[in-house]
C-alpha cells in the first residue's frame, strides 16, 4: 500500500526540487507515523487528508491571532483528529502526553547519542 503524496493543493506537503522538505526532526518524524499508520490499515488516506485540508483551511480563515503557517504542525493536528476520530486514542491522551512531552528539556532526544 503506498501513500498517495503526489498531491497538490493545501494538503501537500511542502516540496523543494521535488523533495519533501523537514524544518525539524519532529516534522519528519510526524510525517513518517502519518504514513507508517495509514499503510498499517489505521486509517484511510482520503479521512487524513480531509482533516487536514480542515486544518489548514481553519487556519486560513480570518483570524485574531497572527500564529505562522506551520504545515507539519497542521499535519500533526489532522494526523491527532483522524485518530481521536477512530477512538485509537482520546483527546485528553494527546493533551496529557504533549503536555508532559513540552515539559522535557530541550535536546532530550540526542542525549544518549553523544555517549
Amino acid at each position: 500500500m503506498s501513500t498517495p503524496l503526489d498531491i497538490e493543493g493545501p494538503a501537500a506537503p511542502p516540496r523543494s526540487n521535488g523533495e519533501l522538505v523537514f524544518a525539524e526532526p519532529w516534522e519528519s518524524r510526524a510525517f513518517g507515523m502519518a504514513v507508517a499508520l495509514y499503510e498499517a490499515g489505521v486509517f484511510r488516506w482520503p479521512d487524513f487528508q480531509t482533516a487536514l485540508i480542515a486544518r489548514v483551511t481553519a487556519w486560513a480563515a480570518p483570524r485574531e491571532h497572527g500564529e505562522p503557517y506551520q504545515y507539519y504542525r497542521l499535519w500533526l493536528g489532522a494526523l491527532e483528529d483522524v485518530l481521536a476520530g477512530l477512538g485509537t486514542v482520546s483527546t485528553d491522551e494527546v493533551i496529557t502526553r504533549a503536555q508532559a512531552l513540552a515539559q522535557r528539556s530541550p535536546g532530550h532526544d540526542h542525549r544518549d547519542q553523544a555517549r
